[in-house]
């Protein structure tokens, strides 16, 4: 299962706020644990490379061989 199916969005959490206000992301994501930072950049590269897991594996291949 992808990560992206296992993380829901809180809603209520966001802000709209103009671009040239000053973030505060360092400072939020120096407050996070590593596991949670690899979890969160694991999470955008998914979404950025629209990942799938079912789509992902090799191809099988299917050959039908004749015996004498």
């Amino acid at each position: 299962m992808a990560l992206v199916d296992e993380v829901r969005m809180d809603r209520s959490a966001i802000s709209v706020v103009a671009t040239r206000t000053p973030s505060d992301a360092k400072e939020f994501w120096r407050t996070r644990t590593m596991e949670e930072r690899l979890a969160a950049l694991e999470l955008t590269r998914q979404i950025l490379n629209a990942y799938d897991p079912d789509t992902t594996r090799f191809q099988r291949v299917l050959e039908v061989t004749h015996c004498p």
